[in-house]
């Protein structure tokens, strides 16, 4: 059986590539606790996008952070990249799973139940359910499900999850009853203005919650 480890408690999705010290940004955060990268531009060339990338894996792979691709799943095998994210109307899991091999990972974007409808589980090492709440990083987002959609799709997931859309340290307990593995974050690191103790905010609250007594939103 493939051997996919990856850590979903503290999931950071970087903002465009042509940003002044994003590299940097993302390095300082993996410093402060971030577990996972996904790399997202969505209007960059691929070769911009892949160039970028393999100088960003290189220095992850030091810190032995795995590096996702958002969508770019010829870019991910051409720079040997941990794996990809894809949406609900990009290539399937399943195509994927085939061009990058059995040990990549794979995500998949899920904003409604049907959503699940769509892929075989088999295929798919975790899905990122969000918008939780409203996000600007993300203008065309679907509705926002709050803490109880999120708690209803991790449920019918069977997946590891990791939530998503407009997250802060303020949102650990609730997301984590909810039943999800991790907090994936944009603005909250990279807007904040010093990415490693952004990082390092979210992570302890990811882990208090662990021991704390929110009660689990009602998945029904």
């Amino acid at each position: 059986m493939p051997m996919r480890r990856f850590d979903l408690s503290l999931y950071l999705v970087t903002d465009e590539i042509r940003r002044p010290g994003l590299e940097d940004d993302v390095i300082a955060a993996v410093r402060g606790g971030v577990t996972l990268v996904q790399l997202r531009d969505k209007s960059a060339p691929h070769a911009v996008v892949a160039e970028f990338a393999r100088r960003l894996k290189a220095r992850l792979d030091e810190h032995r952070v795995p590096l996702i691709l958002n969508d770019r799943v010829e870019v991910a095998r051409m720079i040997g990249a941990a794996g990809v994210h894809i949406g609900t109307r990009d290539m399937t899991p399943a195509e994927a799973r085939q061009m990058l091999g059995p040990n990549a990972i794979i995500g998949v974007s899920v904003s409604e139940a049907a959503h699940l409808d769509r892929f075989d589980p088999a295929d798919v090492d975790y899905v990122g359910i969000g918008p939780v709440h409203t996000t600007l990083t993300k203008p065309d987002h679907a509705t926002p499900i709050g803490a109880e959609g999120l708690a209803r799709l991790c449920a019918a997931a069977r997946l590891p999850a990791v939530a998503i859309g407009g997250l802060t340290a303020q949102d650990a307990p609730a997301v984590r009853a909810a039943g999800a593995q991790g907090l994936a974050v944009v603005s909250a690191i990279l807007s904040d203005g010093d990415a490693e103790q952004a990082a390092r905010r979210l992570r302890r609250a990811w882990e208090e919650a662990a021991s704390g007594d929110v009660a689990r939103p009602a998945a029904e």
